[in-house]
């Protein structure tokens, strides 16, 4: 294990290349134009650069940008959110058809505060763009929307071509590192989604350098796959402020190299590992697989019948 001092150090493969070209500064400039977030914004994304500037990808974040929850790893604010517009899933809608957009990600704050977790506007949010945008490919990143089946029934209703919920961490750090959310119900999460929409592919993220064991993130992908997650995305954790977790480790590239393969042998689809992948991380490359992946399986359903 490395020393505090050390770690504070970021190795070479970390540095981020900054590209503020027209792409980056006009999509910025149409965002706040319509009032609308990004979590490329508000979790400090170290991709903001290369997807907006070389990529123009965003991934949008909806229902405000204050979290009900004050997970240790997070920077999106924490707080009392705001009342919901219901006029959001238009200018998403809009701005996804100005960017010219092959895939969206649409993501959200948690809110707690909502009986239904913010579903209907998630959901009203897949259809608006569905509506403006017929050959866009949709990506949904909720939170666990509280566990509740009629929430998650709501959204995946609305038939996004994938379902993304994060499950972040290792089983043993869950609970010191996600706020209110849990590590069972992440997994009872996705395989809900799945059960509600067998041809819908599913995916997931884990963060590493928190303190987790090799065994420990091996497990976790028997996990998700127990839970039939079909993509993966792991990536180096960096801490946003001070009063956010520390770094414990920098994983090296090769060792992300190795996660990979293992992903890949253990059953996944698809699997994006590197210090610099997120969970929407080339999201529009791996909504390719997803297809291939959802098209086989509609297959093999219409075979059965």
């Amino acid at each position: 294990m490395s020393s505090n001092k050390e770690i504070q150090r970021k190795p070479d493969w970390l540095k981020i290349k900054l590209n503020t070209n027209e792409h980056y500064t006009g999509l910025k400039k149409m965002m706040r134009e319509n009032n609308l977030h990004t979590v490329c914004e508000e979790a400090r994304c170290p991709n903001i650069h290369e997807c907006w500037a070389e990529r123009r990808t965003a991934t949008f974040m909806i229902l405000g940008d204050t979290c009900t929850r004050a997970c240790r790893f997070c920077a999106v604010k924490t707080g009392l959110p705001t009342e919901l517009d219901w006029k959001e899933p238009e200018r998403v809608a809009d701005s996804v058809h100005l960017m010219n957009l092959k895939h969206v990600v649409v993501t959200a704050v948690a809110r707690d505060d909502l009986k239904d977790g913010g579903a209907a506007v998630f959901a009203e949010t897949v259809r608006a763009i569905r509506k403006k945008n017929p050959f866009t490919s949709i990506e949904v990143l909720p939170s666990d929307m509280g566990g509740i089946y009629e929430n998650l029934k709501m959204l995946m209703d609305a038939k996004p071509d994938i379902l993304n919920h994060n499950i972040e961490t290792v089983e043993r750090l869950s609970p010191r590192v996600r706020a209110r959310a849990k590590y069972e119900r992440s997994l009872e999460f996705l395989r809900r989604a799945k059960e509600l929409q067998p041809t819908i592919p599913t995916k997931s993220s884990l963060m590493v350098g928190l303190g987790e064991t090799k065994e420990e993130i091996l497990a976790t992908m028997d996990d998700l796959r127990a839970n039939h997650v079909d993509i993966m995305t792991i990536g180096q954790y960096l801490q946003p402020t001070k009063k956010h977790l520390t770094v414990e480790k920098y994983y090296h590239p090769d060792e992300f190299k190795e996660l990979k393969e293992i992903a890949m042998q253990k059953g996944f689809s698809h699997c994006e590992s590197g210090p610099l992948v997120r969970s929407s991380y080339h999201a529009d490359e791996q909504v390719n697989e997803a297809a291939k992946q959802k098209h086989s399986l509609e297959d093999q359903q219409l075979k059965k019948a």
